[in-house]
């Protein structure tokens, strides 16, 4: 009997269980994340940073190589397990959580500390994508209320921590699943006037308090009651239902309006900064402004080519709090210029790019509600994070996939990818392309 090693070894029978998987889009993950390694590094001058982003950047390839060869289906007999442990750990937080910054959203476990509203993003994924691969298409009111509820529990957790931007990526995702699932798009405007209608009604209020001018309540009404009629009119032109959601679109966009003095009172103190300063840095350059103001700074110093690794007064001197974590973007932008951002930007596009073939290619539902929801988590955090930075965006506390400093987003976001790559390796390809 010939011995097993007498065969020849061949590399082909070692990758076999991976044949399939999408290698373009695992080279572009880790390519960015070691492009965060080389940020951290520059901006700290700090080993310990640097090899830290890098371990965990490295356990979490490794990671993904094994969910990649897990077949993602088994998660349809998990799903309900998965979204109530991810609803527990939502509530310890809040229940025992660390508290820094003005937000409780951190667990201490084994010495880490870790943050699982990064991780609920991924639950939520799961969780969503197992629904509506049992309700493909959501063309009711009912099926879509079912579908809500899921998402509101962990929400309203997490926005009791508090932790905004993490609810706006919750919800981002929710809508991109459903839009993907063929829900009228009609509804999904709906489901958004509300949070539309509380900031109409009161925009020349914030203004006032941001600028330092008379508030127009004129201003106000018009721009709520303009608001209100689009969306009444659009209900009753692209809804079933006759008059109905007409009426409760009505109803619900007012009450928003008047609502919207609750919503600014709970809140938080640097919340409530983020947003004034975001309209107007000037007036809080002490605060929450001056870390705008700098980063733009920073990336207009870049010029076309940037000033050169360690090179530029704002990175080396520390002018941008959080370089390394939420404003790493502006480390881009003033050592490697217009020139090395427009190439990160085109890292994440090809990323995007891979997840939406996947999802499109998938040879199920729930594979291409996994794919297309790891796709929302990844691209509304970028577009926040990098116009957060220039200025274009309120700051939220996002960070940006796999190159801010980290561990939990880190880690979360490779096990997203490792779901993807699931996807993509079971299945069937045309081309390495394709």
């Amino acid at each position: 009997m010939a011995s097993i090693f007498n065969k020849p070894f061949r590399w082909k029978n070692l990758i076999a269980p991976w044949q399939n998987i999408d290698w373009f889009l695992l080279l572009l993950t880790i390519t960015v994340t070691a492009w965060g390694s080389l940020t951290i590094h520059t901006v700290t001058n700090s080993l310990n940073d640097t090899l830290l982003h890098a371990i965990v950047g490295g356990i979490g390839v490794f990671i993904t190589f094994l969910l990649a060869r897990w077949h993602y289906e088994h998660f349809l007999d998990w799903y309900w397990f998965i979204y109530a442990i991810t609803n527990v750990v939502l509530l310890a937080v809040n229940l025992m959580g660390v508290t820094a910054g003005g937000a409780q959203r951190w667990l201490t476990i084994a010495g880490f500390s870790v943050q699982p509203s990064e991780f609920a993003k991924l639950g939520i994924i799961i969780t969503l994508a197992a629904v509506l691969h049992h309700r493909p298409i959501i063309n009711r009111i009912g099926k879509l209320v079912q579908v809500l509820l899921v998402v509101a529990v962990p929400w309203a957790l997490v926005v009791s921590q508090p932790d905004l931007g993490s609810s706006l990526v919750l919800g981002a995702i929710a809508l991109v699943m459903l839009y993907w699932a063929n829900t009228n798009l009609g509804w999904l405007i709906v489901l958004v006037s509300p949070a539309v209608a509380a900031i109409a009604f009161h925009v020349s209020e914030v203004a006032a308090i941001a600028v330092n001018v008379d508030e127009n309540v004129y201003v106000n009404l018009v721009a709520g009651l303009s608001w209100t009629a689009f969306i009444v009119v659009m209900a009753w032109r692209t809804l079933p239902g006759g008059w109905f959601p007409s009426f409760a679109s009505l109803v619900v966009n007012i009450a928003s309006g008047k609502l919207g003095e609750v919503f600014w009172g709970v809140l938080a103190p640097y919340q409530k900064f983020r947003i004034l300063a975001f309209l107007e840095p000037s007036n809080y350059q002490q605060e929450q402004g001056f870390q705008l103001i700098q980063s733009r700074i920073a990336i207009g110093a870049g010029g076309l080519w940037g000033n050169g690794l360690k090179q530029g007064t704002e990175t080396q001197l520390v002018f941008v709090p959080e370089q390394q974590n939420d404003f790493i973007f502006s480390a881009v932008g003033e050592q490697l210029g217009f020139v090395g951002s427009f190439g990160l930007l085109i890292l994440f596009w090809l990323i995007c790019a891979r997840l939406i073939t996947i999802a499109l290619q998938a040879k199920d539902h729930f594979g291409s509600f996994l794919a297309i929801g790891v796709f929302a988590m990844i691209v509304f955090q970028v577009i926040v994070n990098i116009g957060m930075t220039v200025g274009v965006a309120p700051i939220t506390g996002l960070p940006l996939p796999w190159m801010s400093a980290g561990g939990s987003a880190l880690l979360m976001n490779f096990l997203a990818i490792g779901l993807v790559e699931s996807v993509a390796n079971y299945r069937k390809r045309k081309s390495y392309f394709s």
